[in-house]
């Protein structure tokens, strides 16, 4: 009987000594589980934050999307008008071309009649 007992004895040991070495590695494993859980919270809330700022990120980018249609629409109606006063200036240049023309013609015209005046005077004198 003595012998069994101390069997049994050691052999509680032993049966203490992996209960043990069990809570000891559960404790390990509960601290792992722990720090892997604080771990996908903050992965979570990186997720979150990157979530959030994804979403800022894209209403500024259809803010700077819709600012671009205007000033493009602006442009277009800036380039009409440009296109407008070009063709008026053009116009107006043809005006002052043939004006000129015209202020040529008339002033050889006028050169004629006085040389064709001053002609006639001395002819006038003349007699």
């Amino acid at each position: 009987l003595q012998k069994e007992l101390l069997k049994y004895k050691q052999e509680a040991r032993n049966l203490q000594g992996i209960k043990d070495a069990l809570q000891q590695r559960l404790l390990q494993q509960d601290a792992s589980v722990l720090q892997l859980k604080q771990e996908l919270l903050r992965a979570n809330m990186d997720k979150e934050e990157l979530h959030n700022q994804n979403v800022d990120l894209q209403k500024k980018v259809e803010e700077r999307n819709r600012l671009l249609a205007e000033y493009k629409k602006e442009l277009c109606q800036k380039d009409r008008h440009l296109q407008q006063h070009q063709s008026k200036l053009d116009e107006m240049l043809r005006q002052l071309s043939e004006a000129s023309y015209q202020q040529v013609d008339l002033e050889r015209e006028l050169e004629h009649k006085e040389a064709l005046l001053a002609h006639c005077m001395k002819r006038e004198a003349e007699e």
